[in-house]
């Protein structure tokens, strides 16, 4: 049998920026022809991905370890959609996540529509949609729905937790305003679902830094303790002192402060090294009142939401009637 040849680097860099997958059509333009990628999925240098598209990881994605592993995984499936049908555009989800929205599911199902909307079964698991008249834009040589248009029709499929903190994300990077949420609640008003979806807009918050933030404001707000600030900064005799995640002022002029640690800027060792010296700070204050939770804990009963109301109850914290005080916070 003859030796393999070693795979083109133009291929290997078109496989990088599509997260390792490339289709057939690419392969046969650097003289990969079928034959050659089956027998590259032989030899367990690649691995089958579907009839027409290629993993040049032979590594199971659920296998694999990597710092930016959901990532990968979201955006590999952006990518798989419009290899399987050429001449599609990816949309819903998969487009979110070759925008770079965080906040998504873990896992996606790769979504695409074909021009003028018509219906085509699924294929290599691919799900085509037939959604009509949308805007897109290019990444590379694909086309995606532009990032209006896949909320719209993302939306349904999300839970409000993610919804929510894909709403946030984008409006935290300024990929979208006020006035560009008000065209997609517009845009799902007719869609199933609708009527609980136009609660969730009310609820996007551009100063949360991570979805974790954002699972965690809305189990504040699910337990009837909407935070006073959020992305608060405290200073003490005109000198900053540091920024923290939530903050409810208490009746004595005291304040209550959540820091959600492990994501955003907590999730780097420097950045935890910095956090002993900034809480320090904080504490000898003795104005602050200091809870640290990591995402997890979100996940146990009733949520950070119920830790902290109960603790506000004994605090003697009473919703706010009055518009909250302003940051910076001058202890």
């Amino acid at each position: 049998m003859r030796p393999l040849k070693p795979v083109p680097e133009g291929l290997l860099h078109i496989a990088v920026r599509q997260e390792g997958l490339v289709s057939l059509k690419q392969c046969k333009l650097f003289g990969v022809d079928h034959r050659r990628a089956a027998r590259l999925v032989e030899h367990k240098i690649w691995r089958f991905e579907g009839v027409t598209v290629f993993d040049t990881d032979p590594t199971s994605p659920s296998d694999r370890v990597r710092s930016d592993y959901f990532s990968h995984i979201r955006r590999r499936s952006g990518f798989k959609g419009v290899l399987v049908f050429p001449g599609s555009a990816a949309v819903g989800a998969s487009a979110l996540a070759l925008h770079g929205v965080a906040g998504l599911p873990r896992s996606i199902t790769p979504e695409v529509a074909l021009p003028g909307g018509p219906h085509h079964r699924a294929r290599d698991g691919v799900v085509v949609r037939q959604f009509k008249d949308f805007q897109t834009v290019p990444v590379g040589p694909w086309r995606i729905a532009g990032l209006e248009s896949a909320l719209a029709q993302a939306l349904p499929s999300l839970t409000r937790g993610q919804a929510v903190a894909v709403m946030s994300d984008a409006a935290r990077q300024r990929w979208i305003d006020d006035a560009g949420l008000a065209r997609v609640a517009r845009n799902v008003r007719a869609g199933r679902g609708s009527a609980t979806i136009q609660g969730w807009f009310a609820l996007v918050n551009e100063n949360d830094e991570s979805p974790a933030e954002t699972d965690a404001r809305l189990s504040f707000i699910d337990h009837g303790v909407p935070p006073d600030l959020s992305q608060v900064v405290f200073r003490r005799n005109g000198y900053w002192l540091a920024r923290c995640d939530f903050a409810w002022q208490l009746r004595d002029g005291r304040w209550l402060v959540v820091e959600i640690d492990g994501v955003g800027p907590h999730s780097t060792p420097e950045a935890l090294i910095r956090d002993a010296p900034r809480q320090n700070r904080l504490l000898e204050t003795g104005r602050i009142l200091l809870l640290r939770y990591r995402p997890a804990d979100n996940a146990t009963p009733g949520g950070i939401g119920a830790q902290v109301s109960a603790k506000l109850r004994t605090l003697g914290w009473h919703p706010r009637h009055h518009p909250p005080p302003s940051s910076p916070v001058d202890l």
